[in-house]
């Protein structure tokens, strides 16, 4: 409706603007010629305005339900050209009857051709003028077109995007709780009580993970609490091979994040250096904003990286939520770390 009404103004303008010119010309002609009484000049295009303001007024009202056939201009513009005869029978009787009646009311008497070439010359020039305006409203009704038909496609794609997201985060949370499970059933043939200690804190993951809904991305800090979750389930698992240390910049846990972002990086670290080795693995996990954009670093110091191992589930899923979110605005890489160890960097825009 807005954009509607934003097009009748439009053309109200433009129509307003091209008789104001039309009067002018006419008030310039009329001194030029030697005259006195300027309301002469005035009425004469005041007149033709009110007539074709109201033709054209009810060829648009007629013709609105046919705005379809823009797509096809030829039958558009035939559609309209079937209103001229109503421009030619309608528009003198209109004009030169309100132009009679005024200059009556003035004692006067309005002199004019014989109404032959009175409504030939008329017709001729009213069909030139209309032509125009035609087009002119062709143009913007297109434009119009044009940009609801862009407004849709944006729309769908962000639907299409949105569905996409969810099904990305839907593959990630029962992959998420088949290795925490997998965890606890490993504790239970060893360690009953922290069995139950990890099933807690699996609790408080599943907990923090309702937190945050439907969402597609939350605050670092929300996102911490699925990785401090999660950590912990981990750390109970490898209670003697593992030590975390978080360096978190304040400013930066304001800074949104894709909902379980971290924390696939951090079970990358798990599954391919901590799972495999006997030696305790230190990991540093730390975050802060750079120049607009959030950096969190996932540091390990005894991890290798196979040149040409294919990523796994949880990183392609996390890259193709973030080239979906970010484009190429955001960045995830892994590189090695001398003398030893895996980095794992995000980067992701944070104007906050």
């Amino acid at each position: 409706m807005m954009r509607l009404q934003r097009s009748t103004i439009v053309i109200g303008v433009a129509w307003l603007l091209f008789w104001t010119l039309m009067v002018s010309v006419a008030v310039e002609d009329y001194l030029r010629d030697g005259g006195k009484t300027l309301w002469q000049p005035v009425l004469w295009e005041s007149s033709s305005m009110l007539a074709a303001t109201g033709l054209l007024a009810l060829q648009r009202r007629l013709t609105r339900n046919d705005d379809h056939l823009l797509a096809t201009p030829w039958r558009w513009f035939g559609l309209q050209a079937l209103f001229l005869p109503m421009y030619w029978v309608a528009f003198v009787p209109i004009a030169f009857g309100i132009r009679h009646g005024v200059y009556a009311l003035a004692g006067m008497r309005y002199e004019h051709a014989a109404w032959g070439p009175t409504f030939f010359y008329e017709s001729l020039k009213l069909s030139v003028f209309v032509g125009l305006f035609v087009v002119i409203v062709f143009g913007i009704l297109s434009y119009r077109q044009l940009l609801e038909a862009k407004l849709r496609a944006e729309k769908a794609n962000a639907l299409l995007r949105e569905a996409h997201l969810q099904r990305l985060r839907q593959q990630m949370q029962p992959h998420f709780l088949f290795n925490a499970l997998n965890t606890i059933s490993s504790l239970m043939h060893t360690d009953v009580m922290r069995a139950d200690a990890t099933l807690i804190e699996l609790a408080d993951v599943l907990r923090a993970t309702l937190d945050v809904g439907e969402l597609q991305v939350a605050p670092l800090s929300t996102e911490l609490r699925l990785v401090r979750g999660y950590a912990r389930v981990m750390q109970e698992r490898y209670a003697e091979r593992v030590a975390i240390a978080w360096r978190i910049d304040d400013e930066a846990l304001a800074c949104p994040v894709p909902v379980m972002s971290i924390q696939p990086l951090l079970e990358n670290i798990f599954k391919h250096t901590v799972e495999k080795r006997r030696e305790t693995a230190h990991i540093a996990i730390s975050a802060s904003r750079r120049d607009g954009m959030l950096v969190v670093t996932l540091d390990d110091d005894i991890g290798t990286l196979a040149p040409d191992a294919p990523p796994g589930v949880g990183l392609s899923n996390l890259r193709e939520r973030m080239a979906a979110l970010y484009g190429e605005r955001a960045s995830l890489a892994l590189s090695p770390l001398a003398p030893g160890g895996v980095r794992a960097q995000m980067r992701v825009p944070c104007a906050s």
